[in-house]
């Protein structure tokens, strides 16, 4: 370990003279080789609590972070401060990924960055095994856990890394945790209660504001908003939405009234969306109307207003998105312009996320075949086995890992399904460079990967066979250790694609329909705990006590204190210590729907499905289609495109679901 202390190194590199919150605990913890968890606030510095200990540990600080956009700003704060990082994500051309690679293997590198889908990669864990690495730091840590706002399945592999890679410790950082996570986390990494270091969530200098949404919202916004951005003196201000389609309407409502705003979503590419956020940055533009796409990883520290146009989809969500506000500690303000009419979208996004019965089926069904194999390798596709289920992506990872919980299945290891190369050198050169049996080796791979013009597609089961013939070990491993030394070298480039999971069936003889309703009863209590995520949120909105207190309690924080000045458990700078705690109004009332509904509305979809599958779609397909929410069957149905795709998006998803079940007769599973 370096002879200069922490100290020293925080006012020497990061030139600060002092060490906020809880930093210097979670820094001397994880110095003293203790695994760790850091709960701090958003914008409380979690970042410096992996920065300076990397620079004292011995070998690499390896960086696990659910979003690619999350390094770029800390990747520039370290090169600035002369830190030597880097990441590896899918936008790197290969010689720059190489060259990553080469600085960690030789020991220049001290931090590397990588998202969590990166470990799913076998040549990425073949590279890992032959680094040296001290610690291995889970950023948004909270995706680890099923009670967690956005759980992630891959990040439950992430102790099964920890262990693969001898990684002696780990540091866990989140701004967002509950009583309930931070349990979870510390079970999954063996992190003793000791070193779990929680800064208070009061920000003293949030002002937090709920206010009824009145019938015209956007003239209630522009009426807000229009003090604060006079010529020269805008404050800067994001606007939080929960459509695409209102991040454009709200944006343009702004502009038209002299207020610069820009609309910021998934559904720009991401150039623009790179432009939009770097001009906000700059403070170019004063005003982002954003989905929850916008925000990851922005530290701008002058944030003047966060501002909840729609409901936020967890009070987790909330508690985040204000913590971008504020973050110099100059006053700001963050409004929630609430409203029950936003929660008939956030709950259907809830029951969207719930797969057929039928599909689950279908998935059960596949994995008993290959258990019924004498390897009883399953190998997974998740894009083609989503589309062959009609599951989508998120929910079928979130079966898959609840398979592994039921010990139905246990993940092996992943490979990329397709490599191809192209030569830089004469492929009879590549073999003169070996001797012996080496040579024979790298002569039965140029025979048996036939080049196209300049491509060659790497076949393993024709080399294997070439290789048992002539009694040389070909093994799939040893050739992939082969090309990419052979890459390394610059003699060729390897290039792979089509991401392939493989799976051992471990209990190949399992009642299908039996596991299909536990599976599907688990997804439907996931659901409920979701929705009642949902009306948690209303209630912190309706309290009659505090709000920042209430906040407080929430994530089990028992540091709030009143300032002096308020009374005992009043932080006197929210809507309820100013005397106007309130009532949220009822969505107004819909119409009923009737058969002409369904003729015009459902009509389509019945008919396009009925022609392509030759029958129509249960009611929760047709359900789906008419709340708007995706699924891989609608890809081929083109159902976008039809007449009646989202038409109720503002209905409650049971009440389109009841309706359909009565029209089509056909109740499901």
């Amino acid at each position: 370990m370096s002879p200069i202390s922490p100290q020293q190194t925080l006012k020497d590199v990061f030139g600060f003279d002092d060490f906020r919150g809880g930093q210097q605990a979670v820094v001397s913890r994880v110095l003293d080789g203790y695994s760790t968890a850091a709960i701090f606030a958003t914008g409380a510095g979690k970042s410096l609590c992996y920065q300076l200990p990397a620079i004292h540990l011995p070998h690499l600080t390896l960086v696990v972070s659910p979003l690619l956009a999350l390094m770029q700003d800390q990747l520039s704060f370290l090169a600035r401060h002369g830190v030597a990082a880097a990441s590896i994500d899918s936008t790197q051309d290969r010689d720059t990924t190489r060259d990553v690679m080469e600085r960690a293997k030789s020991g220049e590198l001290k931090i590397l960055m990588v998202s969590v889908e990166r470990l799913k990669n076998e040549r990425f864990r073949h590279f890992l095994r032959q680094v040296r690495i001290s610690l291995m730091v889970v950023d948004e840590a909270h995706c680890l856990s099923e009670w967690g706002h956005n759980f992630r399945p891959d990040y439950l592999k992430l102790p099964d890394y920890q262990r693969e890679f001898a990684i002696p410790q780990v540091l866990l950082l989140t701004a967002t945790a509950t009583p309930a996570v931070i349990a979870d986390m510390r079970e999954k990494f063996a992190i003793a209660p000791d070193n779990v270091i929680t800064t208070g969530f009061y920000r003293p200098n949030l002002e937090l504001l709920v206010a009824p949404a009145l019938e015209d919202r956007q003239q209630q916004l522009i009426g807000w908003l229009t003090p604060q951005m006079q010529p020269g003196f805008e404050a800067p201000t994001i606007i939080y939405v929960t459509l695409q389609q209102t991040a454009e309407q709200v944006a343009k409502a702004l502009t038209a009234q002299g207020i610069a705003a820009q609309a910021y979503h998934a559904g720009l590419d991401s150039q623009r969306r790179d432009e939009i956020q770097g001009q906000f940055m700059r403070g170019e533009s004063p005003c982002i109307v954003a989905t929850i796409a916008f925000g990851m990883g922005i530290d701008k520290g002058n944030i003047r207003n966060v501002v909840h146009y729609d409901l936020p989809k967890s009070i987790e969500n909330y508690s985040q998105e204000i913590g971008r506000a504020g973050r110099d500690g100059w006053p700001s303000t963050c409004l929630t312009m609430a409203g029950r009419d936003g929660l008939r979208v956030l709950e259907n996004f809830v029951y969207g996320d719930t797969p057929e019965y039928a599909g689950i089926v279908r998935l059960l069904e596949e994995i008993a075949a290959a258990g019924g194999q004498p390897d009883r390798q399953w190998e997974v596709l998740v894009f083609t086995l989503s589309r062959d289920t009609n599951i989508r992506s998120l929910p079928l990872k979130t079966l898959l890992v609840r398979l592994e919980m039921h010990g139905i299945i246990a993940p092996r290891f992943a490979f990329l399904a397709e490599y191809r190369l192209r030569y830089h050198i004469e492929p009879a050169e590549l073999v003169s460079r070996f001797e012996g049996e080496r040579a024979a080796f790298v002569r039965l791979i140029v025979d048996n990967i036939p080049i196209a013009r300049t491509w060659g597609t790497v076949d393993f089961e024709r080399l294997h066979s070439a290789g048992q013939a002539q009694q040389i070990d070909a093994s799939r491993a040893r050739v992939i250790a082969a090309l990419e030394y052979f890459q390394d070298k610059g003699w060729l480039t390897l290039e792979g694609k089509r991401m392939t999971d493989v799976y051992e069936v471990l209990q190949p003889n399992f009642a299908i329909e039996a596991l299909a309703s536990q599976l599907i009863d688990e997804c439907r209590h996931r659901e409920r705990i979701e929705i009642e995520r949902l009306q948690a949120m209303l209630a912190l909105f309706e309290s009659e006590s505090c709000l920042t207190r209430r906040l407080a309690e929430h994530f089990g924080d028992s540091t709030f204190e009143a300032p002096p000045e308020t009374e005992q458990g009043r932080c006197g700078h929210c809507s309820v210590c100013y005397g106007h705690p309130v009532r949220l109004p009822d969505a107004p009332p819909l119409p009923a729907l009737s058969d002409a509904d369904f003729a015009r509305y459902a009509r389509p979809l019945i008919e396009r499905h009925t022609e392509q599958f030759g029958k129509p779609p249960n009611a929760q397909r047709l359900a789906h289609f008419l709340c708007g929410l995706t699924m891989p069957i609608f890809t081929p149905l083109k159902a976008r495109g039809l007449n009646g795709f989202a038409v109720f998006e503002q209905r409650p998803y049971p009440d389109v679901r009841q309706w359909a079940e009565r029209h089509l007769g056909n109740a499901d599973h």
